[in-house]
Parts: C-alpha cells; sequence; structure tokens
C-alpha cells in the first residue's frame, strides 16, 4: 500500500473561520476527513500535517524522503517565501503536488509567483477543498501507473 503525506502550511488550521470567500465555508476536520475517506477508497495509507512554523515543515518534509511515496502540500504563505521548503521538496526526488485551496493567480500581485512549482510534479489551483481530492486521485495514479 502506498503511503502518501498531505502537508499544510500557516493558516490551514483556520479553515472555515478566515476568508470563506477565498476559502469556503468548511472547516479543517472536515477536510481532513475528505482526505481520509478518498484515501481509503483507493487503499492509500494517508498521513495529514499542519504547521505555521517554516522550519517545522522543513523537518517534515526531510522526514517524508525515508517514510512516504508522495507529498501533497499546500504550503500556504510560504509558497511565495520560503526559499527552504522548496530546497527540502527538491531533495525529496519523488511525486509531489502542490495545492492551493484559492487561485492563487487570481489574488494579491504577491501571491502570483510561487517558489516551489519549479519543484513539483504538478499543482491544482482555486478548486477549494475539492482540490485535495483531485491531488489524491493524481497521486494515486502517479504510484500506480508512473505518470
Amino acid at each position: 500500500m502506498s503511503k502518501i503525506l498531505i502537508i499544510n502550511g500557516p493558516n490551514l488550521n483556520l479553515l472555515g473561520e478566515r476568508e470563506q470567500s477565498q476559502y469556503g465555508n468548511k472547516d479543517y476536520k472536515y477536510l481532513e476527513n475528505i482526505c481520509l475517506n478518498r484515501s481509503k477508497e483507493l487503499k492509500l495509507d494517508l498521513e495529514l500535517k499542519q504547521s505555521n512554523v517554516e522550519g517545522e515543515i522543513v523537518n517534515i518534509i526531510q522526514d517524508a524522503r525515508k517514510n512516504y511515496d508522495g507529498i501533497i502540500i499546500n504550503a500556504g504563505a510560504y509558497t511565495h517565501t520560503s526559499v527552504a521548503i522548496r530546497d527540502a521538496l527538491d531533495v525529496y526526488k519523488k511525486p509531489i503536488i502542490e495545492l492551493h485551496i484559492s487561485n492563487i493567480y487570481k489574488r494579491e500581485e504577491f501571491r502570483h509567483k510561487s517558489l516551489i512549482s519549479g519543484v513539483v510534479t504538478g499543482g491544482i489551483f482555486g478548486l477549494g477543498t475539492n482540490g485535495y481530492i483531485l491531488a489524491i486521485n493524481a497521486m494515486h495514479d502517479f504510484l500506480n501507473n508512473g505518470n
């Protein structure tokens, strides 16, 4: 059974409370539940981690090299600022999907630049929490079909 990791960055623990126009009204527990349910359907072993701390996210990514077959990451605001997270992802060398609930390219100019896009396998933007289901489906395909 393939083992995948979803990493959620800063403020994603506040889903349902913050900027509902961008992130919707579903809370983080809802997000966890839909991800775990979809993973079970696909027979994937899924773990979710959330941190508001850049260094913790780097440590999670580094540890994932030995323990996970793929990473789905919503780095939140660190997408636009963290060379450290980018460098950790670059060393991972397995499938990585970048994910954002909102469409970062329709938001403020400073959000249009993703530092991590250049080192990931693919990306999903602006499809709400449904993007997580699409990312899990895509990761399943990467791991089973080598796409």
